[in-house]
């Protein structure tokens, strides 16, 4: 059985949409999957169960968030995504996207005179997941850069942060009220991230298991066997399940659907995660 429980759509920053990734997922010969787009649920409103056929799908979602130890990723595995809690909570987080997005695009106004239409901009605002991809395609389409890295590379650097983050506790709450299993996704660093130490890693642990964190996302496509290894032995001492994903986004990453390690594609896995989560 294939498995990849982490993968974006077009209804965050990926580049595929709903009916194509599920065709791509046919494609590899995906059997379980999650598609964990960035603070929403929207994809599972584009999808019918006959466009499933034989697939797996569990409800997912990625939560951008944060701690007193720092930054992190919160995969939410089975919810009910009606649930009013978790609906409040994406709609916090949607609403601080908004504000940084707004942010940014005065900032590239005013710092480079880049006049964005209003067209564009409600184009960006429409998006649930706005982030620098979104902003940098728009650039590329105005001709003020050849790709969406050169955009951001050239533009992007001095960008404010802004407050785009819910705090982890909350993410977790939500999660659980909505009869789901929150996991930590990337527990070492995600994609193009430094990875972790083990003290800046058991430092969140602690933090993130006080908050009624229930998995780690041990299998990860830019992990290593060793990395692979030293979470699964912590997920075993913390009590906590495992879980596994590619992180996939479409063009905009270089990573395969299915790529739960950066070793050898062929790593035997146990997801104990999936005996909570499978309908």
């Amino acid at each position: 059985m294939n498995i990849d429980l982490h993968i974006h759509s077009t209804c965050s920053d990926g580049t595929d949409a709903p009916l194509v990734l599920i065709e791509k997922i046919k494609e590899n010969h995906i059997d379980v999957f999650s598609v964990t787009d960035h603070d929403n649920v929207d994809f599972y409103a584009q999808i019918t169960p006959s466009d499933l056929e034989q697939l797996v799908l569990i409800p997912g979602i990625e939560f951008s968030c944060v701690t007193e130890a720092g930054k992190c990723h919160i995969l939410g595995y089975g919810m009910d995504i009606q649930n009013d809690t978790l609906q409040k909570t994406i709609a916090q987080t949607q609403s601080l996207r908004r504000e940084k997005l707004m942010k940014r695009i005065s900032f590239l106004e005013e710092q480079y005179g880049i006049e964005f239409s209003e067209e564009e901009k409600n184009h960006l605002f429409s998006l649930k997941a706005a982030g620098k991809p979104h902003v940098a395609q728009v650039l590329v389409g105005k001709g003020l850069a050849d790709s969406v890295d050169a955009a951001i590379k050239t533009y992007m650097k001095a960008l404010p942060k802004g407050k785009d983050r819910i705090d982890a506790e909350a993410a977790i709450r939500a999660i659980t009220a909505a009869s789901g299993l929150p996991v930590w996704a990337h527990p070492l660093g995600g994609e193009g991230e430094r990875h972790f130490s083990a003290t800046e890693f058991e430092k969140q642990l602690t933090v993130l298991k006080a908050f009624g964190i229930r998995g780690l996302e041990c299998y990860y496509s830019r992990y290593t066997v060793g990395e692979i290894q030293y979470l699964l032995s912590e997920a075993d001492k913390n009590n906590l399940l495992v879980s596994g994903g590619s992180d996939y986004h479409g063009t905009v990453k270089n990573i395969p659907l299915g790529t739960l390690c950066a070793d050898t594609p062929d790593m035997e896995m146990n997801l104990t995660v999936l005996s909570s989560v499978l309908p």
